[in-house]
């Protein structure tokens, strides 16, 4: 149900649209290519397993979970600037 002057299903269309833009964010930071034999933040050796299981691996798990805690503190903000997230 649309409301003023938006079209029906707008709504919807803008909701798919910020999780494609999130998908395509996502997709961009994987790593690709060769994996490296170590962690380039600490210097300690990345074990095979991990090497195999994701391709690009440029960190040990600690400096990673260290690397995504801190990305994670700061906060993002809605590029399409809906009302919902403007009055949080």
């Amino acid at each position: 149900m649309a409301g003023g002057w938006s079209r029906d299903g707008a709504v919807q269309d803008q909701i798919d649209a910020s999780v494609e833009d999130e998908v395509q964010r996502a997709r961009s930071q994987l790593n690709q290519g060769e994996s490296a034999t170590e962690c380039e933040e600490c210097g300690r050796p990345i074990p095979e397993a991990r090497r195999k299981a994701i391709p690009g691996v440029r960190l040990c798990v600690e400096c990673q979970s260290a690397f995504e805690k801190q990305k994670t503190r700061s906060g993002g903000i809605n590029r399409r600037g809906s009302k919902d997230s403007q009055l949080r």
